[in-house]
């Protein structure tokens, strides 16, 4: 009897599979549960040209500050307790994203479920009479084929498939197949994203046995299919300075460090060259030790 294939990776060999000029999705909501790692790895490495498809926090900040990103679709940037991105704002601001699409959350939304059931798109009343086909005239509009009571055939915003070459998402638990669980309380769509995806690659906080990804949580948690994902990558606290519940909260004062440093081009190349200048261990380590050396001092500010 042939065995599930063992699909384990390195962030590396995730990232070498990623190409200029692709469409990404990246799982997570805001700042919370994201790939923070493999995004991380992204900033590295020499993909540029990217379309990415988000709803997005310090991911698409961080891709779009470094040049990553030709095309971004989402629904929102920020993060949370911060309520715009800050290297996002500024892109904005700058005008350096070449190509923006700003959608309702739950157009965003229909556009990956279209994609995940391979149609083209799907129909839907959000956005009608509104600016957000003001602002995507790409948008279309398709009149139902069939007849209300009253005899009307109603028109409905076209919502196109959100398809993507590859899809990047963080989970708490997953086995060396590609089947993962979610321990949080939501599952953010991560499903859908590995569905829309021609490749999906799923970071994870642990990769256990098979049988051990129910033995502390209901099967309703296991999210995600081994036969939606093509690889598999350990990478505990992969999703700092993101949320990655129960694992761990969202790091509250990192992320305002973050903030802070990114309002300041001094302070950002300060940031950039002690957290993001090395792997994802050197990042690791850089932030244990903000933590123990800095953080009272940040504190105060």
């Amino acid at each position: 009897m042939t065995r599930p294939r063992d699909k384990q990776m390195s962030i590396d060999d995730v990232v070498s599979r990623i190409s200029s000029g692709m469409t990404i999705g990246i799982g997570g909501w805001g700042p919370r549960r994201k790939p923070m790692a493999l995004v991380r790895a992204l900033l590295r490495s020499d993909v540029t040209d990217l379309t990415v498809v988000s709803w997005g926090g310090a991911d698409v900040g961080l891709l779009a500050e470094a040049g990553k990103i030709r095309r971004l679709v989402y629904a929102f940037v920020s993060l949370d307790s911060i309520p715009l991105e800050p290297l996002f704002a500024k892109a904005r601001q700058d005008g350096t994203i070449p190509e923006i699409a700003e959608w309702d959350e739950g157009m965003f939304f229909t556009g990956l479920k279209a994609a995940s059931e391979r149609l083209p798109f799907l129909p839907m009343r959000a956005g009608l009479g509104s600016d957000v086909l003001t602002n995507n005239p790409d948008l279309s509009l398709v009149t139902s084929p069939y007849p209300a009571a009253d005899g009307v055939h109603e028109e409905f915003v076209a919502v196109p498939a959100l398809n993507l070459d590859v899809a990047l998402v963080h989970m708490n638990r997953a086995d060396v197949h590609g089947n993962a669980s979610y321990l949080g309380p939501d599952p953010y769509f991560d499903d859908l994203f590995c569905m829309a995806a021609q490749q999906a690659f799923v970071s994870c906080e642990q990769i256990v046995d098979t049988a051990g990804l129910t033995v502390d949580a209901p099967v309703q948690r296991l999210l995600i299919h081994r036969t939606q994902v093509d690889g598999v990558v350990e990478t505990p606290n992969g999703a700092h300075f993101t949320t990655c519940t129960p694992d761990y909260e969202r790091d509250e004062a990192f992320q305002k460090h973050y903030a802070r440093s990114a309002a300041d081009p001094q302070s950002w190349a300060a940031f950039k060259a002690r957290f993001l200048s090395g792997d994802e261990a050197a990042y690791q380590t850089a932030v244990a030790d903000w933590r123990r050396s800095d953080q009272h001092g940040e504190k105060g500010k």
